[in-house]
């Protein structure tokens, strides 16, 4: 584990042509800067804020389209599931299924992604803590899983915005070898922008250099080319053509 794992790719599946776009810069920033980029959207963003928001394609569309991608430029997928019948589906594509914050103690889904022997990254609800996910990651295990990660995202006290304790980090690496901070997430400002979440992605490449500093083993960075026009998590998403200096910085000895 000397060097970083990364983890970037629009909110959504928004277009075949997005998805093209981001994952052809990943391919050369990988190559640039000679680290791994796995590929991440979300075919289905089931926590929206607003019944009116957009949440993509679904599964079937969703995972066909990721495919696509994993074949086109040969990058490593990652996708969220919400639903516990979603695991085998989209197992069949992604290398990593990622259980969303707000549903990592949900027991079911967690067996269910576990079973698939694919890598499971399970993301820190917003009101736990880093050691409380001993237990989350047990499920996993006991399930079958043979690779567990955990991401940090920050801590909601139901004021419209997160807090991030970095000690979470290392409180998580004693619990499993693979800690991802999300520095996207983790500026998010939670229904704060009249039925939408909020944000300030100015903070995203100071959240990276924190985690570092707390011994972060990976990063995860939503990216959109104009992410202001992206169609979720507008706000808190990075700008694509920002990407390679971020990840630069985090290499950086």
């Amino acid at each position: 584990m000397d060097k970083p794992i990364f983890i970037a790719g629009p909110c959504v599946i928004e277009s075949a042509e997005l998805l093209d776009v981001v994952a052809c810069r990943l391919v050369e920033i990988s190559n640039r800067l000679d680290v791994e980029i796995i590929f991440k959207a979300s075919f289905d963003k089931a926590n929206r804020t607003s019944l009116r928001s957009f949440r993509g394609p679904g599964i079937e569309k969703g995972m066909q389209m990721l495919g696509d991608i994993k074949q086109k430029y040969g990058l490593r997928i990652l996708t969220d599931i919400h639903e516990s019948w979603q695991a085998a589906a989209a197992a069949e594509v992604a290398d990593v299924l990622q259980i969303p914050a707000f549903l990592c103690r949900q027991t079911d889904l967690l067996v269910a992604a576990a079973k698939t022997q694919r890598i499971v990254n399970i993301k820190k609800a917003q009101f736990l803590s880093g050691r409380d996910m001993r237990y989350p990651v047990e499920k996993a295990r006991e399930s079958g899983a043979s690779d567990v990660w955990l991401t940090e995202r920050g801590n909601c006290f139901g004021y419209n915005n997160l807090v991030v304790d970095f000690r979470n980090i290392p409180d998580m690496l004693e619990i499993v070898p693979r800690v991802i901070m999300d520095c996207t997430h983790s500026v998010q400002r939670p229904t704060s922008a009249n039925g939408i979440t909020g944000g300030d992605r100015r903070f995203v490449p100071a959240m990276a250099m924190a985690a570092k500093a707390f011994g972060a083993t990976g990063y995860f960075f939503e990216v959109h080319p104009d992410p202001d026009k992206g169609l979720s998590d507008a706000a808190n998403m990075l700008e694509l053509d920002k990407l390679e200096d971020t990840l630069a910085s985090i290499l950086k000895p």
